[in-house]
């Protein structure tokens, strides 16, 4: 949970624009960019960026790979592949692994759980990232934000007064 003055404060205001995107065939999709307030206080930077280290290490932490290649296999082993020799299968499951590697592990479940409850055959790579990526798609938002409100300089700080501010925060913390 984000401690409340950044939640409340930086991470709920702020502007977004939003813009449609067209492709040749038509609509393609709204994309969103979102600014943080000017009035970013040193204090909320500094809250940010630890929020935004918690969240990475946890949360958006992308699967151990012997986790992540015993997933590949468990759903790969539910659509078989005819003709295929033990050490090719192998093989194509650690292109899986490596292609998927940077996701969380409960994003690579839950995209594995959305494609055998909805689809017949077995799924390429390129279709398992884009549910493994529609997955994710708030918490990175969310880390986006993070980063950008860390980034900010507090009114009337340059880079090296925001350094000096995080740096002295930690100094406190520790003493």
């Amino acid at each position: 949970m984000l401690p409340c003055p950044l939640h409340c404060a930086a991470l709920a205001s702020g502007y977004t624009e939003r813009r449609s995107c067209f492709a040749d065939d038509g609509f393609g999709d709204v994309t969103e960019r979102w600014t943080p307030p000017q009035t970013v206080t040193a204090r909320q930077a500094a809250l940010a960026g630890q929020a935004l280290a918690d969240l990475e290490a946890t949360v958006l932490a992308p699967a151990p790979p012997e986790r992540l290649l015993a997933r590949v296999l468990a759903l790969l082993s539910h659509y078989p592949a005819k003709g295929l020799t033990p050490e090719v299968e192998q093989m194509v499951a650690l292109d899986w692994a490596d292609d998927l590697g940077e996701y969380p592990a409960w994003a690579v479940d839950a995209a594995a759980r959305a494609w055998r409850r909805t689809r017949k055959w077995r799924p390429s790579i390129a279709e398992m990232r884009v549910l493994c990526a529609e997955a994710c798609t708030q918490e990175r938002a969310l880390a986006e934000r993070l980063r950008a409100v860390a980034g900010q300089a507090p009114a009337g700080q340059g880079a090296a007064g925001r350094v000096t501010a995080l740096a002295a925060g930690a100094i406190r913390r520790m003493g």
